[in-house]
């Protein structure tokens, strides 16, 4: 069955990244359409991209994508009660940690993440792009290829993505949300606990589903067959019960 999938990449590299999952999504006969990150504390943008988003049929986001896809199913939903499928990948709904949410990036480690990008934004980059591709054997196989499809990006929307990681928290969006949920997260993610599928699951909303696979942050760049197969697998299921 044909789906309309919006996809929306993580922050720091650019839509090139996510370009092999694209394709192979295309290559199951879906229509895929890829967008960067974008500014969702700006009312204004949020309301042009969720006219875009409405178009479609399936909003899949990884890591700050999957925050930002959950944003938008939301808004859909109040504004025209519309229920897209949402699929989260290596996407934790609080980044930085906080009382309520406690399974996440602790705010020290964050703060001298944003310090370091602010004196040097190209090597912090870099160490980013070395923890996506941590915790798996392949690292450093993995880094080279991530240094070969990252794009360069303008620092005013690096900025504004380090400001959406530090202050987005979409659990209770995904508590409430009526429509499916899918989230899949990886055991091996250096930037992501594995154990936030356990949080997900609390969660008891009724058609919310968390699964693990194996593999890094970056799973959606290079466990491209695994993590296709995984969505497929997800809306075929979804399209059988409905």
């Amino acid at each position: 069955m044909q789906q309309r999938i919006l996809l929306i990449t993580g922050w720091g590299g650019g839509t090139k990244l996510l370009n092999p999952l694209e394709q192979a999504l295309q290559q199951q006969g879906h229509q895929v359409e890829l967008i960067n990150i974008f500014n969702a504390l700006d009312e204004q943008i949020v309301q042009q991209q969720v006219e875009l988003a409405k178009q479609f049929d399936v909003i899949v986001g990884w890591s700050l994508g999957g925050q930002l896809a959950a944003l938008l199913v939301d808004q859909i939903e109040q504004q025209y009660t519309q229920q897209k499928v949402l699929i989260t990948l290596a996407s934790n709904p609080r980044f930085v940690a906080h009382d309520s949410w406690q399974t996440a990036m602790d705010q020290l480690t964050f703060q001298q993440f944003q310090q370091s990008f602010e004196q040097d934004a190209i090597a912090t980059l870099k160490k980013f792009g070395y923890m996506v591709c941590q915790g798996v054997k392949s690292t450093k196989a993995d880094f080279i290829t991530l240094q070969s499809l990252i794009q360069p990006q303008q620092i005013q929307l690096l900025k504004q993505g380090l400001n959406l990681l530090e202050k987005l928290n979409v659990a209770d969006i995904l508590k409430k949300y009526p429509g499916n949920q899918y989230h899949l997260l990886a055991q091996q993610d250096a930037l992501v606990s594995c154990k936030v599928t356990e949080n997900l699951q609390n969660f008891n909303a009724k058609f919310l589903e968390a699964d693990l696979m194996a593999g890094s942050h970056g799973f959606p760049i290079f466990n491209v067959e695994e993590t296709t197969d995984k969505i497929c697998q997800y809306l075929k299921k979804i399209k059988q019960t409905t």
